[in-house]
């Protein structure tokens, strides 16, 4: 009986935030409804933008961050109903993704006062949008053998030189943030300092890079005596990967409930493919689409363990989420394929079967992004089972990225 008011409270919250998107996702927005996602960034994204100032004006931005810096600070279980159901009402791809679930928190729990009035609120606002420049071409997984550097001028600004690769939607962002090297001579994760940069600058210039799906949401950044100006340090130079990991143990968090609603619309999609094609018969196809179901809801259970755990450190459960849902969607790529048979070889201008094909493209490259599937496994068995750390031939890259 103890929890008949809080099951009463967040019933009323989930149907406060349905007729919400209801009542707005119509209209010019309409036309958002399950765009803008993975393999699909490309999609509207001026009216993305709009889409993010118009949740902000409802106050549906930043839900879970603390009141004095903009937010809601609602409770987890009302911040996975709210990720829930906007995915549930087909709430297009964020833009301010990576400001409201990457940037913000970092500098909430590492920014300075001044940074935080500076960057928090044109977040909360849907006003100023980022991107992430972590990879580059040999530190993608090996976050930790950076080699962009960053000097320190007289004049108190840092310079940036080097590249960043795989940087999404940088052509449609205001700032980013840089991992760099700005101690000459240190290895693996020391020495590293943590930036932010206006990507608008004479010193940095972005070339799209053309995927095997069509698009190019993606891009490689350039940075030549880029200008961080003192105060976009964040933390001491020097501090850069304690930095790194914090926003990345903010990368699994609770939005990972709404990833998986993304996921449960594309199993619908191939199971409505199954049925038109008549092959939802098929003893196999029927097996394949029964383990892809058992799959999203074990996904959705551990999810749910995460969340219950320590916010601030990377469980076990953490450990495994990356290594399970890239090949559980990879897997539902090919069987979107096997469900299209001949038909999948042709790109169409059927929006259903272009939507299938698509997964199937953006899947390939789920177990190599964001750390490829022998990262994951050295990080779950060294990390999370206490297994002896894998030989390594040189102590630059020593130190793998989560």
């Amino acid at each position: 009986m103890m929890d008949a008011p809080t099951q009463s409270a967040d019933a009323d919250f989930r149907a406060e935030v349905a007729g919400w998107m209801r009542a707005h996702l119509v209209g010019r927005f309409a036309a958002l409804k399950h765009r803008g996602g993975p393999g699909d960034e490309e999609a509207f994204p001026a009216l993305r933008k709009d889409w993010e100032r118009e949740l902000a004006a409802g106050g549906w931005t930043c839900v879970g961050w603390p009141r004095e810096h903009g937010g809601r600070a609602l409770p987890i279980a009302q911040q996975v109903i709210f990720h829930e159901e906007y995915a549930r009402a087909g709430g297009p791809g964020r833009m301010g993704h990576i400001g409201e679930g990457l940037i913000g928190p970092a500098l909430i729990r590492y920014g300075s006062a001044e940074q935080q009035r500076r960057f928090l609120p044109a977040i909360v606002a849907g006003r100023e949008f980022w991107a992430q420049g972590y990879s580059e071409p040999n530190a993608g997984s090996d976050l930790a053998n950076v080699q962009t550097r960053c000097t320190l001028g007289a004049d108190g600004r840092w310079r940036v030189t080097g590249q960043k690769i795989w940087t999404s939607l940088a052509h449609e962002s205001d700032w980013i943030f840089v991992l760099a090297r700005s101690e000459p001579g240190s290895k693996g994760n020391k020495g590293l300092s943590f930036l932010l940069l206006p990507l608008r600058q004479p010193g940095i210039s972005i070339r799209p890079i053309r995927q095997l799906g069509g698009g190019a949401e993606f891009n490689e950044v350039f940075f030549d005596e880029a200008i961080a100006e003192p105060e976009h340090l964040v933390g001491a130079p020097g501090d850069g990967w304690k930095v790194a990991m914090g926003l990345l143990e903010a990368e699994r968090g609770v939005s990972t409930l709404g990833q998986q609603m993304h996921f449960s619309h594309e199993l619908e999609r191939v199971v409505r493919a199954a049925r038109r094609r008549g092959c939802d018969g098929n003893a196999q196809i029927r097996q394949r689409i029964a383990q892809a179901w058992i799959g999203l809801r074990v996904m959705r259970y551990n999810a749910l363990r995460m969340l219950a755990g320590d916010a601030t450190t990377l469980g076990r459960e953490a450990l495994i989420y990356k290594y399970y849902w890239s090949n559980w969607h990879r897997d539902l790529g090919k069987l979107a394929m096997d469900v299209l048979g001949p038909e999948a070889d042709v790109i169409s201008d059927d929006a259903d079967v272009r939507a299938l094909q698509q997964l199937f493209f953006f899947s390939r490259a789920d177990t190599i992004y964001a750390g490829t599937n022998e990262i994951q496994l050295n990080l779950i068995a060294e990390r999370g089972l206490g297994m002896p750390r894998e030989a390594r031939g040189d102590v630059s890259t020593s130190s793998k990225s989560s």
